[in-house]
């Protein structure tokens, strides 16, 4: 695994239910630059409780996460990449306790993918989603 460790941005944020007295439950959208490879960048919305649990950084936030990989720039990889890496940790931010986030590489495509997904089961079934970066052909993706 990168033990490189990717800076988050939050982007915005809606409430999804109004507490009067106490900060509202959120869903926060924050990106994350992909650590080994240039030009691509990760929005990832996950949900963030309010209340004064969630006031005092008790409240544990759900497993519901989304997220979407594009380019945004020209892409140029820092060095050869494993075919399977989980890309952002708990080491990138808290947001990854229980959020995992694995790029994948379809070498016959030239295509990064990226599959997001909770390590905490909820009805024995993990919340997952993934998205994809098409890399242009004339630049294989350099694959360990």
């Amino acid at each position: 695994g990168a033990a490189l460790a990717a800076n988050a941005e939050t982007i915005g944020s809606v409430s999804t239910t109004f507490k009067l007295l106490s900060p509202n439950d959120k869903v926060v959208v924050d990106v994350f630059d992909d650590p080994e490879v240039d030009g691509v960048a990760c929005y990832l919305s996950h949900a963030k409780t309010g209340g004064y649990s969630g006031a005092l950084g008790l409240a544990e936030d759900t497993s519901d996460a989304a997220v979407a990989c594009r380019q945004v720039g020209a892409i140029s990889f820092k060095g050869k990449i494993d075919k399977q890496d989980e890309v952002f940790n708990s080491r990138s931010s808290f947001l990854f306790k229980h959020v995992r986030v694995v790029r994948m590489v379809d070498a016959k495509r030239n295509t990064l993918v990226y599959l997001v997904y909770s390590d905490k089961l909820i009805d024995g079934s993990p919340k997952n989603s993934v998205t994809a970066v098409a890399v242009p052909s004339s630049q294989p993706i350099p694959v360990k």
